[in-house]
């Protein structure tokens, strides 16, 4: 036991520590408002346990950082079974918005009767895909539920940041520049592989520039889904004076077969980094477009500095 001067029996006690004044003082943590929208993850591509976890992941990272949030999933391509379409998710959020309201009023919480949208969709897409976009949007109208739909994750800064460890995890980057340590594997020039277009590749290029700030090696990119592509833009690096190639897909995983990125790896004759997948940034982002759309957030996330 503890008295309000110190430890009734010498050990030591840990006494809250004050607020810190002033403009370094920590912000207070976020928390979901009683009764806000549900952010729903709009998965794309073939349902699978793999793609599951990914998104169970994203979405368990995105709940740490806003306590209170009300996240589901939702599969583009579902089966209303084991994977429930973005549909039918839509429609239970709404189902469940009136319940939980008078649920709240019972129990003595002083909320207000739901209002505005009942879900924030948000793709779960590194880069703007049109084809895949398109389908999203058709869902959420089809569903008939009140719905914002935000856009992709990228292009971002963090983005950049997860392609980087994903390329040091595969021995293709040193994992920091300030430790003036070699890689013997390390790429001297990096093709980011982006899917949904011409202007998904633009998106993909404004990553690819915070990238090669990072690396301080030439990153261009290029579309992983219309053929010759890759090579053409392996061609041209090697022609700028790369030798050693690297592939960094600049996707989350499930939109796309990952046999493509091996195919892609073999046609441009160099080694390919994993996708993204359940980086902690993708998590953050997909939060931050909810708290964006919503208007709750005073920033967006950052990334990590460049070293």
């Amino acid at each position: 036991m503890s008295s309000p001067t110190g430890p009734a029996s010498g050990l030591p006690v840990r006494m809250p520590r004050p607020r810190q004044p002033g403009r370094h003082r920590r912000p207070e943590p976020l928390a979901a408002p009683e009764g806000a929208p549900a952010l729903v993850l709009a998965v794309p591509g073939t349902s699978s346990a793999a793609t599951r976890s990914l998104a169970e992941e994203v979405v368990s990272i995105a709940r740490s950082e806003l306590p209170g949030l009300d996240a589901r999933i939702g599969y583009l391509d579902g089966d209303d079974a084991e994977y429930p379409t973005l549909q039918s998710v839509l429609a239970r959020a709404a189902e469940e918005r009136a319940p939980r309201f008078e649920q709240a009023r019972a129990a003595g919480s002083d909320v207000s009767a739901p209002d505005g949208p009942v879900a924030v969709v948000v793709p779960l897409l590194a880069g703007p895909d049109n084809a895949l976009l398109r389908r999203i949007r058709q869902a959420v109208m089809d569903s008939r539920v009140a719905a914002d739909l935000t856009d992709a994750l990228g292009p971002h800064p963090l983005l950049a940041e997860a392609l980087h460890v994903r390329l040091s995890e595969a021995g293709l980057a040193r994992a920091d520049r300030a430790r003036l340590f070699t890689v013997a594997t390390a790429a001297d020039g990096i093709i980011l592989a982006s899917v949904g277009g011409e202007e998904a590749v633009q998106a993909a290029g404004i990553t690819g520039m915070l990238l090669a700030a990072r690396l301080a090696v030439p990153v261009m990119a290029a579309a992983l889904d219309e053929e010759g592509a890759i090579a053409a833009t392996a061609e041209q690096l090697r022609g700028s004076g790369s030798q050693q190639l690297a592939l960094a897909p600049y996707l989350i995983g499930p939109e796309i077969d990952a046999g493509l990125v091996d195919e892609a790896a073999k046609e441009a004759g160099c080694s390919a980094a994993e996708a993204l997948g359940p980086y902690p940034a993708i998590g953050k982002l997909a939060l931050a477009k909810y708290t964006a759309a919503l208007g709750i957030a005073p920033q967006q996330p950052q990334g990590a500095p460049v070293r």
